[in-house]
């Protein structure tokens, strides 16, 4: 049961193909590379597919009182761009005591050249089933918009090593 769905469309400065390589890689280290200054570590149990379990260790301060992001892969469609994790637990952080379940879906859509625009949805459950208020609700979209405006501003920085 969802109590509650969240949208937004982040533009981005960066091609799709190229946040596509970088953000959503099946390789941890360049997933790290992607998040460097906001993710301190990245890893998979599993071999990066769907199944595979991924751990985000978040820098001191960078996500908030967030410390760690787990999930796990669901789909990873190559040819559509698009990522879904489900079993998403956040540890630290008001919004994580709040949340039964967390699921996240990131669409990567071409934008024009040199530009994308991530179509990020967040669907929750809550603990006592209610919906999230608005102001808890934009806190928990802004972390996952903040993780991709960070591998954007990486991968603009850094592009060769994501090609």
């Amino acid at each position: 049961m969802v109590a509650g769905s969240i949208a937004e469309d982040v533009a981005m400065a960066v091609p799709a193909e190229l946040l596509w390589k970088g953000a959503f890689s099946p390789d941890a280290s360049t997933v790290q590379k992607a998040f460097a200054g906001m993710v301190d570590a990245v890893e998979f149990d599993g071999d990066g597919g769907p199944g595979s379990l991924v751990t985000m260790k978040f820098g001191p301060g960078a996500m908030g009182e967030a410390t760690l992001l787990k999930s796990r892969l669901v789909a990873r469609d190559h040819a559509a761009r698009v990522i879904s994790r489900d079993e998403v637990v956040v540890e630290g952080g008001a919004a994580a005591t709040q949340l039964r379940s967390q699921a996240v879906r990131v669409k990567v859509v071409p934008a024009g050249e040199g530009a994308c625009v991530a179509k990020v949805t967040v669907e929750y459950e809550r603990l006592d089933g209610a919906a999230l208020l608005p102001e808890d609700q934009a806190k928990l979209v802004k972390g996952y918009v903040g993780l991709v405006k960070k591998a954007e501003a990486n991968l603009a920085a850094r592009p060769g090593e994501f090609a």
